[in-house]
């Protein structure tokens, strides 16, 4: 199924952008009057007839929209740490993608060897997996943020999400629990997770993070690296809320 993306959406208009409309026009050879798919990146998938067929600029008209157009039954937001090598954050954001994921939040602690982080990338990623699986919604990706000034905003949250942080070492005053046993818990849908970088969150950081209502969970037995682990709770949340879909 081909699937074309657009933000430039008035009434009955859909516009294509320079790249969406050279692959449209120059390399599948679409023409004016073909019937073609577009998302709109928000969740909704749009039959369109295209009616300029210029490569530089293509447009089409919206025949007939369907909304949550491969989505999910759940919110979740990945608070995952950039790694030292970005080709692996990369990869870990397009699986995460094709997955289920709606958010995912760059955050640098205090043991983190990446301080900097540029999104332009990924967000390039995540456009493609989203048409790749067959998704009308592309997740956020968010500018970087510090673990411990993500840890504060959610102070405020109110809408009964779940927040858990997954680390590495044992705290015998607040043991970790298995997330598949978390989930299995929890009746609400909207849930963050944070996995840490290469090594590990700080005492003082998963501390802060109980601290502010954050339950500490492990994701089994292994010892994951950070993009494992961020797909790995990916995995854990798809199949607590997807597991009465049969997929073929």
């Amino acid at each position: 199924m081909e699937l074309f993306y657009s933000n430039d959406i008035e009434g009955s208009l859909c516009r294509l952008g320079n790249d969406e409309s050279m692959h449209c026009i120059k390399v599948l050879r679409h023409r004016s009057g073909d019937m073609i798919n577009i998302i709109d990146g928000k969740g909704t998938l749009m039959k369109c007839r295209l009616i300029d067929d210029s490569p530089k600029g293509a447009s089409a008209e919206i025949i007939g929209a369907e909304h949550n157009w491969g989505g999910h039954p759940y919110h979740l937001t990945l608070a995952v740490a950039p790694t030292k090598n970005a080709d692996r954050y990369e990869w870990f954001a397009e699986k995460a993608c094709e997955i289920g994921v709606d958010c995912i939040v760059p955050v640098i602690g205090q043991y983190s060897e990446r301080k900097v982080f540029k999104t332009a990338r990924v967000e390039k990623i995540l456009t493609s997996a989203a048409k790749q699986s067959l998704k009308g919604a592309i997740p956020q990706i968010c500018p970087p943020i510090s673990v411990n000034d993500f840890i504060q905003a959610s102070r405020t949250d109110e809408d009964g999400t779940l927040k858990m942080i997954a680390y590495c070492f044992e705290d015998s005053n607040c043991p970790r629990r298995s997330i598949k046993d978390v989930l299995a818990n929890f009746s609400g849908d909207r849930i963050t997770v944070m996995i840490g970088p290469e090594g590990d969150f700080s005492p003082e950081e998963a501390e802060s993070a109980v601290g502010c209502g954050f339950i500490p969970v492990h994701l089994g037995t292994s010892r994951l690296r950070t993009e494992t682990a961020g797909i790995t709770a990916a995995e854990a949340v798809y199949f607590r809320y997807m597991q009465d879909f049969i997929y073929v």
